[in-house]
């Protein structure tokens, strides 16, 4: 069976702003999240503590020098829409 093909291409939207379709703006945690997520881009981090549930969540830039969207619907992913 063929591998998948990969997405490369980032959307058309800024790091720190997830996908609504991976983080609704509606959500009522959803500065704390952002909070979180701009403060561990600002320290140059991999990731943070989501405030929420405390699981670990990747950030946009280290999802971005990966390369690619591992299709695992990470919260910060720059290459969903």
């Amino acid at each position: 069976m063929p591998e998948k093909e990969k997405i490369t291409v980032l959307a058309d939207r800024p790091l720190n702003l997830p996908s609504a379709n991976r983080l609704d703006p509606e959500n009522r945690n959803y500065a704390k999240i952002i909070a979180a997520h701009d403060e561990a881009m600002s320290k140059n981090l991999d990731g943070y503590i989501d405030p929420v549930n405390s699981l670990f969540v990747l950030t946009a830039p280290w999802l971005k020098d990966r390369g690619f969207c591992c299709e695992n619907n990470c919260r910060h992913c720059p290459y969903c829409e």
